[in-house]
């Protein structure tokens, strides 16, 4: 049985800085994709930043340039490096695994894909002031 367990989610004032942790145990591999959504109160899940299998990353357009989404295979441990924190990135944190498209879905899967994993976190919250 997989799991992911998310860390790192707390308090900060706008401008901030945050790192998210998400680490896996049992069946996810350094060849699955692997995705970060977020989900404020009221408001869809979105997914906010996407890294496949090969490396290739993705990130919503209002992320770019202040969030960066990596892993660590050997620690089998996804990161979200959040920099520059505005009150609107407020919200519960989840990171997914194991995508559930099939083919080059997978291959290609980034962040208009939609919530296509098979795994997924508790969340952890992220609450940014102004």
């Amino acid at each position: 049985q997989a799991q992911l367990v998310e860390s790192g989610g707390g308090s900060v004032q706008s401008g901030g800085s945050l790192r998210l942790s998400c680490a896996s145990s049992g069946y996810i591999s350094s060849s699955s994709s692997m995705a970060w959504f977020r989900q404020a109160p009221g408001k869809e899940r979105e997914a906010v930043a996407v890294i496949t299998a090969a490396g290739s990353t993705s990130y919503v357009d209002s992320v770019k340039g202040r969030f960066t989404i990596s892993r660590d295979n050997a620690k089998n441990t996804l990161y979200l490096q959040m920099s520059s924190l505005k009150p609107e990135d407020t919200a519960t944190y989840y990171c997914a695994a194991v995508c559930t498209l099939t083919g080059v879905g997978c291959r290609t899967i980034d962040v208009r894909s939609g919530p296509h994993f098979r795994y997924w976190g508790q969340g952890t919250q992220v609450t940014v002031s102004s």
